[in-house]
């Protein structure tokens, strides 16, 4: 089998220590996020708690989603795309520097890479030490028992 062209790409960010002037206003983040993707994207809000808000927009070929909390000043943001010639590390980049983060955490995922076949199957690791040391340990204490009874009588 041979290998498949990925269905989409995924870049999730974690944004510690951000700029607490840029965390409170959820339309300048959702304008912000408007003049990136340049087409007219679907986005909403909503305020979870006092210090916890949610945008999520829905684009063409892709999605992007941010949970905001003021307190901790941190940002969590998913970016998923799935047209060949979107790249999530132009909007991140844009968002970065909006929301300009002392620490960054960013992982790429590719979403429906196949591959080869052994390479998509579960791997299963199974390990019978943990249980083997139980059942000696078991028939330890059994074995000083039975010392202990005789001993006894």
């Amino acid at each position: 089998m041979n290998a498949m062209k990925i269905l989409a790409r995924q870049l999730t960010l974690d944004l510690y220590n951000c700029d607490t002037g840029q965390l409170g206003g959820v339309d300048e983040i959702k304008d912000t996020l408007k003049r990136v993707v340049g087409s007219e994207p679907h986005l909403c809000s909503e305020v979870i708690n006092e210090g916890h808000f949610s945008i999520i927009g829905a684009f063409d070929a892709g999605h992007i989603a941010l949970h905001v909390y003021k307190e901790l000043r941190y940002v969590a943001v998913d970016i998923f795309t799935c047209a060949d010639s979107d790249e999530p590390d132009e909007l991140a980049k844009v968002i970065r520097q909006y929301f300009r983060p002392e620490k960054i955490k960013s992982t790429f995922l590719k979403r429906g890479d196949f591959g080869l076949e052994r390479e998509i199957k579960p791997k299963i690791k199974v390990r019978v030490a943990p249980l083997r040391k139980v059942k000696n340990a078991g028939a330890r204490v059994v074995k000083k028992l039975v010392r202990r009874g005789k001993e006894d009588n």
